[in-house]
């Protein structure tokens, strides 16, 4: 049995509440990864996890074995980063749950210079609607925009952008250049919708806020499909800037009431006391080197 190994899976199924997980993760098979824990018990001589249809969870001997095996793992790691990268360089499987926008336009096109720099990683992108949800879905981080209100997780910014209101040209010679709030409750929107109700634009902060119920013919719970919808001039939009960062730049959308822009962080998000491995670690850290100067995230004033 390779000892090492067997702990390491322990410890990612402890971490993802999941054998699945850590399956899908190493591209192995379940009952390999059941395999290497139960090989593991056999060796130390003592049940680690309970097993049950639904669950699985640690007994004492496992929550103070899976301590030790912490520190072995992060000590271990720390040496390899300080030796450099030789035969201990970062590898494995990386998942982020990631807006599916944002991954298209503004991550994949990063992601040759880090398997470059780094060739043992894979990454692998999903969605995660619920960024507390990250460990029994198996992710290692969620890409979020915005403040975080959940304690039980950690953000690392990366990035910034502006919240920005959006229209075509087009639009805009139709209905006229909107100047306050009150001149936006007349005007086709696209009003985003969130758990089954439309998401209330917000204009300013504190007691200064001013918020609006947008309305129109079209609305949408995609992105994507929202960006479509401006630049078919279906009406305006209150969105990050990020999404419009091509349009932006060529003119073929406006930026309108700039003055109520605001900034919010774009951050990486993991589970609080949970081990990070240099593989996540490592893809944090290029985040923050490749996003550092995409000011599209956060345009000029208008």
């Amino acid at each position: 049995m390779d000892r090492f190994g067997a702990m390491e899976i322990f410890v990612r199924v402890v971490e993802t509440g999941s054998f699945s997980a850590v399956a899908k993760e190493r591209a192995i098979g379940q009952p390999a990864v059941s395999k290497q824990v139960s090989a593991l018990e056999a060796e130390l001589g003592t049940e680690l996890l309970r097993r049950n249809t639904r669950s699985i969870s640690l007994t004492e001997a496992g929550g103070e074995f899976y301590q030790s095996a912490q520190r072995i793992l992060e000590d271990f790691e720390s040496a390899a980063s300080r030796i450099g990268r030789g035969q201990v360089a970062p590898k494995g499987l990386v998942r982020v749950a990631a807006p599916p926008s944002f991954a298209r336009l503004h991550m994949v096109t990063k992601l040759a210079a880090f398997f470059e720099r780094y060739p043992e990683i894979a990454v692998e992108f999903g969605v995660c609607d619920n960024p507390a949800k990250l460990i029994e879905e198996g992710y290692d981080l969620s890409i979020h925009s915005g403040d975080l209100p959940d304690s039980g997780l950690i953000a690392r910014r990366f990035a910034q952008t502006l919240i920005i209101l959006v229209a075509t040209p087009q639009f805009v010679t139709r209905h006229g250049l909107p100047q306050t709030v009150a001149d936006l409750r007349p005007l086709p929107a696209i009003p985003w919708i969130e758990g089954g109700t439309v998401h209330p634009w917000e204009f300013g902060a504190g007691e200064q806020v001013q918020r609006l119920m947008p309305s129109g013919a079209f609305r949408t719970t995609d992105l994507e499909q929202l960006r479509m919808g401006v630049l078919e001039h279906l009406g305006v939009a209150q969105a990050p800037a990020w999404l419009f960062a091509a349009e932006l730049r060529e003119g073929t959308v406006l930026r309108l009431m700039t003055p109520y822009e605001k900034t919010v962080p774009i951050s990486a998000v993991r589970p609080a006391g949970r081990r990070v491995p240099a593989r996540v670690r490592v893809l944090i850290e290029y985040l923050e080197e490749s996003f550092a100067l995409c000011t599209q995230f956060n345009p000029r004033p208008a």
